[in-house]
């Protein structure tokens, strides 16, 4: 251990004498970290993580054992372009996970934002992007270019397609196809998923207030009619939404994201005549 920068290399680790290693770091048994990575101050990799590429693990990372962070994508087309792989600070990555460098194909770039927990036996392929403070549950997986916003959450065992789109605040339920994207704080459920509400609990958690929270179930009602009564075409409910409600936030927020560019479209709604689906979760 250096006593000056508190850098502890086990013995049985492989450090690049090219990598760059912050103060504090941990590095311990049986790791491996390539010449091109950077390592913050205060990362902990616990014992047999391979860190590669051009990849940047931020301040106060904890890397769990067997996890593999910036390795070459999974694409046929990748040729050993020197793209890159970020990881913000203070997120957490748990045992077996696999993160893959970017591809040109891409933007060329794998990132992971900050204060992020990514658990056991997970795979975010090349390019994804995550925002802060997601969650990952164990053995989630998912394709190249997905994007998943802010403060979402994607339990157990969901399969993510490439190029998804999931919104802030969004909750992905177990063992859910998701094929489509799924607008912000949206709620989704199903083998093949679909949207059976917003995130009720979620919304709750972060402070959201009994009146907005009457105005979203409002704003969902009509965004998202009972099947016998479907009225106007997505785009014209879009568009009245926003001439009702267009000065909140949240609600804008959710048709922005709808009318964005997008290579999957959006997940379906489940609105049953005889119960109410989304309203049960509230």
């Amino acid at each position: 251990m250096d006593s000056t920068t508190g850098l502890f290399v086990h013995p049985t680790a492989l450090v690049d004498p090219k990598a760059s290693l912050g103060t504090d770091v941990f590095i311990g048994p049986w790791c491996i970290v390539g010449p091109d990575v950077i390592l913050e101050d205060g990362v902990r990799l616990h014992a047999s993580v391979i860190v590669e590429g051009r990849t940047c693990l931020g301040e106060g990372v904890e890397v769990y054992p067997f996890t593999t962070v910036g390795m070459a994508p999974q694409d046929q087309k990748y040729a050993g372009e020197p793209t890159a792989c970020i990881v913000g600070k203070h997120s957490i990555i748990r045992e077996n996970v696999t993160i893959h460098r970017g591809t040109l194909q891409g933007h060329g770039l794998t990132k992971i934002g900050e204060s992020c927990l990514i658990m056991a036996n997970a795979h975010i392929a090349h390019d994804c992007t995550l925002g802060d403070g997601v969650i990952i549950v164990n053995n989630v997986v998912m394709g190249g270019h997905v994007q998943i916003g802010d403060q979402a959450r994607i339990m157990g065992s969901a399969a993510i397609h490439q190029f998804v789109r999931i919104g802030k605040g969004a909750v992905i339920g177990g063992l859910c196809g998701v094929e489509m994207d799924v607008v912000p704080y949206g709620s989704v459920l199903g083998n093949r998923a679909r949207l059976v509400g917003l995130n009720w609990v979620g919304l709750k958690r972060s402070g959201v207030g009994n009146e907005e929270m009457q105005v979203l179930r409002r704003a969902f009602r009509q965004l998202y009619p009972r099947l016998n009564d479907c009225g106007d075409v997505l785009s014209r409910r879009i568009e009245k939404l926003r001439h009702e409600f267009g000065d909140i936030a949240r609600i804008a927020e959710i048709l922005d994201f709808m009318e964005a560019p997008s290579r999957r479209g959006l997940t379906r709604a489940v609105r049953r005549e005889t119960d109410d689906y989304a309203e049960s979760l509230c």
